[in-house]
């Protein structure tokens, strides 16, 4: 499976120029819906969701049930999508994988916004420490982004909790440079300046002031983000490092297919298609959320 460079984060259009965090609800929602593929993008992430909450329901099989006398049979009226190798409904299973690759990109992007918020925090806004804990982002950033990813997984096991883990850790670096060129920014914005002269401890500064007007570029970086941890964790299931067969992630099922490609390419199909269809969704979602949030644009 291909995997994608992990670009730098940039600050561009994405600094609010006032207290405000995010721009009014109404015209927000306007810029939003005027935006066809965003709105597409969301409908798809929407849906995406709702399958994989209501997996139990809409499934017409277990994802562990087996049929060996109909193994590897195309899509019919009794298995809409097939079935694989032992006789598992393909349908079944992709909708139980979208729990598990679903909860790979939001556990990774919890974990990497989370510590890259603080990482970048404290860098952008004292800058004593600023240089160090840079070049420790710097040496981080050093390693290919899936090559972080496997070393890390390597170390800790296969299996979907150090998967996650493994992609949170190496979408670290990212959020933690976005965060500290918008905080090297925000730091010598009036309001900042008129704050500390009046006294305010900078626990109040940073929550108040910068970390509420990062909200906006967060949202769209980490939606962005969400379709590359996606990627990166069938990258990983894929590989065998990462959530192991038989549980029906998208990237192990993609695996396990790619040897009956040529005599039963629905089985190697259908699961790549899942998680074509998600990246673009999050990828959709996430241009959409940007031009909406931008504060330069008015109606």
């Amino acid at each position: 499976m291909a995997t994608i460079a992990r670009p730098l984060p940039t600050a561009d259009a994405a600094v609010p120029h006032s207290g405000a965090a995010l721009p009014a609800g109404r015209p927000l929602w306007r810029r939003f819906v005027r935006n066809r593929p965003a709105v597409i993008g969301l409908c798809i992430i929407v849906l995406m969701l709702a399958l994989a909450a209501l997996a139990e329901v809409i499934a017409p099989y277990d994802w562990r049930a087996q049929d060996i006398i109909n193994r590897f049979s195309g899509p019919s009226p009794q298995h809409l999508l097939g079935t694989d190798e032992l006789g598992r409904d393909i349908l079944s299973r992709v909708l139980y994988g979208a729990r598990f690759s679903l909860t790979i990109g939001f556990g990774a992007v919890a974990i990497s916004l989370a510590i890259g918020t603080l990482v970048g925090l404290v860098a952008g806004f004292y800058r004593g420490v600023d240089g160090v804990i840079m070049r420790v982002v710097d040496i981080m950033m050093a390693f290919p982004g899936i090559l972080l990813a496997i070393a890390i997984v390597a170390a800790l096991g296969p299996g979907l909790t150090s998967t996650i883990v493994a992609i949170g850790v190496n979408e670290i670096p990212g959020f933690a440079r976005l965060n500290r060129s918008l905080a090297l920014s925000l730091r010598e914005r009036e309001y900042v300046m008129a704050a500390r002269v009046l006294g305010a401890p900078d626990r109040v500064i940073l929550g108040r002031h910068v970390l509420l007007n990062l909200i906006s570029p967060l949202i769209v970086f980490a939606s962005l983000r969400m379709a590359t941890a996606i990627l990166v964790g069938a990258t990983l299931s894929f590989l065998g490092l990462g959530v192991q067969p038989p549980v029906p992630e998208w990237g192990a099922m993609v695996s396990t297919a790619r040897q009956y490609i040529a005599t039963a390419p629905h089985t190697f199909v259908y699961p790549t298609l899942a998680i074509f269809i998600t990246v673009v969704g999050f990828n959709l979602l996430g241009d959409g959320l940007r031009d909406a949030l931008d504060p330069t644009l008015r109606d």
